[in-house]
Order: structure tokens, then sequence, then C-alpha cells
């Protein structure tokens, strides 16, 4: 950029938010889960084209993956990624605009629907910096990549929009940008060089038994006790085999086995999340969960051995030295001490990086706080921030309007605009 202070630049291009907080409201009402976004994806698409300020606008990649080119002249290309799936949880903020959204999921059982994990942002707050970019064309040169991705939730959307030749469609970006909102103060920005984000494995465990009647137990292997066993020894793992100096979370958010209470199930489905930021630990703990679960069932009679199935991947993300320096000053200029540009790890995880790393290009990601900064305030004060502040993936999950949006919407221009060159 020229010498021009970054906050002088911004306040000198100003946008009326007002149309995308009412888009946002469209979109958080209107949810979606993954592999099934085709309404978000529409609706970004014809906002997009709307503005009328020459976006190639290239649709259905990778499913429902959407991809907007702006080209302004000969300089870095930067990637701007924001994902739009949403969850199967039945929304309980009691927002006038919550979700009342059901849909059948890829298992075919109808689940209700929630952008709990704040994707609704993300598609906004990328639109509306769509428009300030494009307006401020006379201040940058280079060509600027709107990516808006599918399937983040289930880990698979990053990967099948480059498998199904994103880059034949847009140009290889040098650089790839991208943000999430979180259970922080509104109006906050959280960035960090190095790992920024978790890498995660997912298993499906089922358990085999043999079934029968409930009041004739020794007739029978019970699937549900195995079950039972598994899931409380796999919580040491973590308290016992791995070195309290290291990170490493495991998670059974699901367990499932039989339909009603006087029958003896012949399987159950454990299904297992694991968090790591190491991959020797990674390693390690895979290892001993197929261990933990392998010596249960046999312990207990398992008919025969369980079957282990990983059902998602999420690579390590980790912000590159160079262009996170960059983006940090950038940030200092306009958000000054609302950045915290060491920000912790989060033990959340994302697939946008493959987006850079497929290509061999570097990649930065940051934080956007969505909570509203009195109620934070007076929580943090009541010492009870970890208690009632609710998180990503709750169904209380309700991040405020505003700061949120002019924050989410000023941190991708600035990210854009300190590699876009005049």
């Amino acid at each position: 950029m020229s010498d021009q202070r970054f906050s002088t630049l911004l306040s000198s291009y100003p946008i009326d938010l007002d149309p995308y907080e009412s888009l946002y409201k469209h979109f958080h009402s209107h949810p979606e889960l993954s592999f099934q976004e085709s309404e978000t994806a529409a609706k970004a698409a014809s906002h997009l084209a709307s503005l009328a300020a020459g976006y190639e606008i290239h649709t259905s990649i990778g499913g429902h993956g959407l991809a907007g080119v702006l080209r302004n002249g000969n300089g870095p290309t930067v990637l701007l990624r924001a994902d739009m799936d949403a969850l199967p949880v039945q929304e309980d903020t009691g927002l006038a605009y919550a979700s009342k959204v059901t849909m059948r999921d890829n298992d075919d059982v109808v689940k209700p629907v929630m952008h709990a994990c704040g994707h609704d942002f993300h598609v906004t707050a990328l639109l509306a910096a769509a428009e300030r970019l494009a307006k401020m064309k006379e201040m940058w040169k280079g060509t600027l990549i709107l990516v808006f991705q599918p399937n983040e939730e289930r880990a698979g959307g990053a990967q099948a929009m480059i498998d199904d030749g994103l880059y034949n469609k847009v140009p290889v970006p040098d650089i790839v940008l991208g943000q999430h909102v979180m259970a922080m103060k509104a109006g906050n920005i959280g960035c960090r060089v190095g790992t920024i984000m978790s890498e995660a494995d997912s298993f499906k465990i089922t358990i085999f038994g043999r079934g029968g009647h409930g009041s004739m137990p020794h007739r029978t292997v019970d699937p549900v006790v195995m079950a039972a066993s598994v899931v409380m020894k796999l919580q040491t793992i973590v308290s016992r085999e791995v070195d309290p100096n290291q990170f490493a979370v495991v998670t059974v958010g699901s367990l499932q086995a039989g339909q009603t209470e006087n029958i003896i199930a012949d399987k159950a489905v454990v299904r297992v999340n694991v968090r790591t930021q190491n991959h020797e630990v990674r390693n390690r703990v895979l290892a001993s969960i197929r261990r933990v679960v392998k010596g249960e069932c046999e312990a207990s009679g398992a008919v025969k051995e369980p079957l282990i199935e990983e059902t998602t991947h999420f690579p390590l993300s980790v912000n590159d030295a160079t262009v996170t320096r960059n983006v940090l000053e950038s940030f200092k200029q306009v958000f000054g001490d609302r950045l915290d540009s060491n920000t912790a790890p989060s033990t959340a995880s994302e697939d946008y990086s493959l987006l850079a790393s497929s290509q061999g290009k570097p990649s930065c990601f940051w934080f956007f706080g969505g909570v509203d900064p009195k109620v934070w305030d007076d929580t943090a004060k009541k010492g009870r921030l970890a208690e009632d502040i609710p998180v990503n993936h709750s169904a209380f999950f309700a991040p405020v309007i505003q700061p949120t949006l002019a924050t989410g919407v000023d941190a991708l221009c600035l990210g854009a605009l300190t590699f876009l060159k005049t």
C-alpha cells in the first residue's frame, strides 16, 4: 500500500452495513447442513453479482462452493475465504431471527439446523468486504479472490473445491487469508505467528456384542457395557499417557445403542473426536485409542473385533511467519489495543489452510470476537466467563451483530490491502 495509514484509508471508503445486517439475519435464519449449502451459495452469488463491480463468478465448485475474482491490474493475488455450512443443533438463543429449520442429513435423518459456529457471519462479512474492496479499487492493484467454501464442519470442503478444479477456474493465490468469529469480546481480534488451530481426527467406532432379552443378560454380550467401559478408559489417555506439557483432547461426542430398555442391543456405535497440536502426540493418542478399544472389547468377550473408521481429518493450521507479521502490523494500526498479537492457539480446527498448502503457498488466519462488550465485561467481573459465555457449537451461541460484523469486515479488508499494491 501507499504510505496512507490504514485507519484513514478505511474511513475514506465506508459502506452502509445496514443491508448486511439484514443479510446476516437471513443467513442465520436459513442455515444449511454440510453438503447442502445450495441456497446459501445462490444467495451469496446473487449478491456478488448485484454489486456490478466486475467480479467473475464461478459456482458449484466441489459441491456448492463459490468463487469470485476481481482483477485490478498487475500485482499480488490474495484469496479471502469464508465457510458456509451450519450444524445439526436445535437453536435455543431466543433471537427473533432464530433458526427453525430442519433438514435431512447425509444419513437421511431429519435434524434441526443452526448456524452455531458463526459461518453466517463469515459469509456476510466477506460479501461486505467484497463491496468495500471493489469501491476502493483506485487504491490497490492485483487480483482479489473470494472463496465461499462448503462443508467445513465435515472437513471436506476445501479439498473438494481443490479436487474439482478450483485453481483451473481462478488464479493460484500468492497468499490465503481467513477468519473465524469466536466467543471473545466483540471488537477484539486475535492472531499469532505459528500454530493457530489444532489438528483434528474423528472416528466412528462400532462395537459388536450379542443381543437378547433384557431379563437374560447372561445369554448376551452387552455392547452398552462394553461401550461404557471404552468411554471411561478413553478418558485416561490424556490424563495418564500424554505429557502434561503437551496438548491433547479426546472427546466422546456420541454413544448410540439399542431402541428400548428391555432389549440388549447387538452393537453400539461410539463417535470420538481428537485434537492435537503435535504430530508425535497425535500418533501416540490415535494408537492408544485403538489399543483401548480393542482391549476393552476383548476383555468383554465381544463376538468380533471392533470396527474403527476415520470419518474426518482436519490439518494443523500454522500461520506463516512473514505473512502474519505483515497482517499484524496492519491490524495494529486500526485495532490498537483490541488486537492480541500472540493469542493462544485454538483447540478448534479448520480446513482452510489446504487452499494454500496444496499450492505451496502461505496463509494466515485470525479470530474476531462476537460477545457483546458489556456482557463480556460484566461476566468477567463475576469471574464466570467459562460458565456463562456460550461457545461455538452451543445452542445458545449468538454473536452480537455489532461491532462483530464491522470488525470482521475491517479485518478482511485490512488483510487483503496489506498485500494488494498500488
